[in-house]
């Protein structure tokens, strides 16, 4: 499956400068941080890791659903994927790579 081009130049722009490594993978791309995801892209949807405190209230977001591998047996707790309508505007956007990015960066590197 691909991944959404746009929305990859769109993250792109949003990690420039910081130290966040672009990686396929998956068939998607994922955005590290010393070695750990932050956020990443499958299909269209955006995949974004956040702190378990608030990884319940994030999933009551309308555009927001439980990230779970296609051949996985179980949801992933602490990622959650976003669906195009939940990035549509820079400021959502940014709002879900600063998130990722912040948990990432609270991770012991990989």
């Amino acid at each position: 499956m691909a991944y959404n081009l746009k929305l990859a130049e769109r993250i792109r722009a949003e990690v420039s400068g910081t130290p966040v490594i672009e990686k396929k993978m998956f068939g998607g791309v994922g955005y590290m941080l010393k070695g750990n995801m932050a956020c990443g892209i499958l299909g269209d949807d955006m995949i974004v890791r956040v702190n378990l405190e608030d990884y319940e209230k994030l999933l009551k977001r309308a555009h927001v659903k439980i990230f779970t591998m296609k051949n996985g047996p179980r949801p992933m707790k602490g990622w959650l994927m976003v669906e195009p309508t939940g990035t549509k505007t820079a400021k959502q956007l940014a709002d879900w790579v600063k998130m990722g990015v912040e948990f990432a960066a609270s991770l012991p590197p990989k």
